[in-house]
């Protein structure tokens, strides 16, 4: 089941996103959860991790933009919506990787479009998972999770979205076991090129803060990887 968050202040704009998306997920057949705030601040101290959110920019306290950033930090792969008055904003939302920017009055024939563009991002990220031995048991691990793997004392660290977790194994042997968007930036380091949000001083910085060292002779490549990337979630 889809999570969506509506983030809006005004009542009246509330209430007709919400009129829309319920007929959205009726004409869809989607099953989904749709809740929705007042501001960001309330959004942020719910604990959810919204699959698709609504979010307008002009808010109390924090931004929309301000919001939206932190909450990469524990929901990378949420798909953001802006629904705006103002058009100045729009090279910020392409910075944050926004699926679209639509200006008020929002129309069903907009957001439609817009929400089966999200719908798309969120059911392409879900499917993939690894299983790793872990003791005399097993843990299933959604790729789109894992931030980036490591090798520190002699063990494989998988850092994810939800925390770290250790296993013993290769780096080289994990990574027969990933798809196309981990790229081995250095030799103790095996990195989400989806979930880099920053690439400085031969580093890379991750979703929810951590940082990644980039050999040297990977540095081009990786540029080229992650332009690879952003192409590829680009908004439309």
């Amino acid at each position: 089941m889809l999570t969506i968050a509506i983030c809006e202040d005004e009542p009246y704009f509330s209430a007709k996103l919400q009129e829309i998306l319920q007929q959205y997920l009726s004409d869809r057949q989607l099953p989904a959860e749709a809740v929705a705030f007042p501001d960001g601040e309330t959004l942020l101290h719910s604990g959810k991790k919204p699959d698709i959110l609504l979010m307008d920019i002009r808010l109390p306290g924090k931004n929309g933009m301000e919001i939206t950033a932190k909450l990469r930090g524990h929901s990378a792969y949420c798909q953001v919506i802006f629904v705006t008055s103002y058009k100045e904003y729009v090279f910020q939302a392409f910075d944050l990787d926004a699926v679209h920017y639509l200006l008020k009055p929002v129309n069903s024939t907009k957001l439609y479009a817009a929400m089966d563009k999200a719908v798309k991002r969120t059911m392409q990220n879900e499917e993939k998972t690894i299983l790793l031995p872990n003791g005399e048991n097993l843990s299933k691990i959604r790729l789109r999770d894992i931030l980036y793997c490591e090798v520190f004392d002699h063990r494989l660290v998988i850092h994810t979205l939800d925390g770290d977790l250790g296993f013993s194994g290769t780096l080289d042997t994990l990574a027969e076991n990933l798809d196309g968007r981990f790229f081995r930036c250095h030799r103790s380091y095996l990195v989400n090129m989806d979930l880099v949000t920053e690439k400085t001083n031969g580093a890379a910085r991750m979703a929810g803060g951590g940082r990644v060292l980039i050999a040297r002779r990977k540095q081009q490549e990786f540029t080229r990887r992650l332009l690879q990337s952003c192409r590829k979630e680009g908004l439309g």
